[in-house]
């Protein structure tokens, strides 16, 4: 195979708690991971001497530093591969969303330059070299709805229900760095067990500091709790709202202010990038 065409997926973090600030400068968190049937989209194909070349250019974002150019980097230091690639992106995600558009494009890098130039690292190997990029990395790359710990990156998976998700993505690009340094930010939320986060509860530490920084965010809160509890996911600055269809959630979406952005989409456990390599492998095995 010379090209392959992969779903780089969003996430929702369900509730994020801030446990505390460790020695080095991060913080101890939980938070719960969900998958959308919504995302980016990257093509890749091979190249035989050894260069990663991204055709498509993000603003504010040097060619070398982008996340996907580095992932491939690491992969080829990782693995001794030999060959290159050329990659294409289709940007669906916000930048400063919360939604983890740079982490997934990362993950879906590594599998998918890991299955085109074959180098069978196995998902341990990559998901140890996406923490190196990013706490969100490992999420993505292993597949899977979770609950995290540490940075983010003690995963234990989870099942939950498989909702229909309204999330806005207000026109503004949340730091991350910015939210975590702020000194208002709760950082001593009691540590809970997936047991009874599982049955209710959990909330967001960031937002209230987010709301405070960005009034786009607040106003974007404030409008959707007129229909639905509304939440805000990871630093933001995307919220959401969950649906028991998709219906009700298009229906509200509609409802919205037309130059507000937003999008409907399924909350799912298994994510939509590792159907896509599920369904490859059972095509080349069938």
């Amino acid at each position: 195979m010379l090209r392959l065409t992969l779903p780089a997926p969003a996430k929702l973090n369900l509730m994020l708690h801030i446990l505390g600030r460790r020695a080095d400068g991060y913080h101890e968190l939980q938070t719960l991971f969900q998958f959308l049937d919504h995302g980016d989209e990257l093509t890749f194909t091979a190249r035989t001497d050894g260069q990663i070349r991204l055709h498509t250019d993000l603003p504010g974002v040097d060619h070398d530093s982008n996340l996907i150019v580095r992932a491939a980097r690491l992969l080829q230091t990782h693995s001794g591969c030999a060959l290159g690639a050329d990659i294409e992106l289709i940007k669906r995600l916000p930048m400063g969303g919360g939604i983890g558009g740079g982490s997934s494009d990362a993950a879906t890098t590594l599998l998918g330059l890991d299955y085109l130039w074959q180098t069978h690292l196995g998902e341990d190997r990559l998901a140890s070299i996406g923490l190196t990029l990013g706490a969100d990395v490992p999420v993505f790359v292993r597949g899977h709805a979770a609950f995290a710990e540490g940075v983010g990156e003690r995963l234990q998976a989870v099942e939950l229900s498989e909702p229909w998700y309204l999330v806005i993505a207000p026109q503004v690009s949340v730091s991350t760095a910015e939210i975590f340094s702020d000194p208002e930010l709760t950082r001593n939320t009691p540590a809970i067990t997936v047991r009874s986060l599982l049955e209710g509860g959990g909330h967001n530490d960031c937002q209230p500091v987010v709301e405070k920084r960005y009034p786009e965010v607040r106003n974007a809160l404030s409008l959707l709790n007129k229909f639905v509890q509304a939440r805000m996911t990871g630093t933001g600055a995307c919220v959401f709202g969950s649906f028991p269809n998709k219906g009700e959630a298009d229906r509200v979406c509609r409802q919205l202010p037309a130059d507000l952005p937003a999008f409907v989409a399924q909350g799912r456990n298994i994510s939509m990038l590792h159907r896509k390599l599920a369904q490859l492998a059972q095509e080349v095995s069938g």
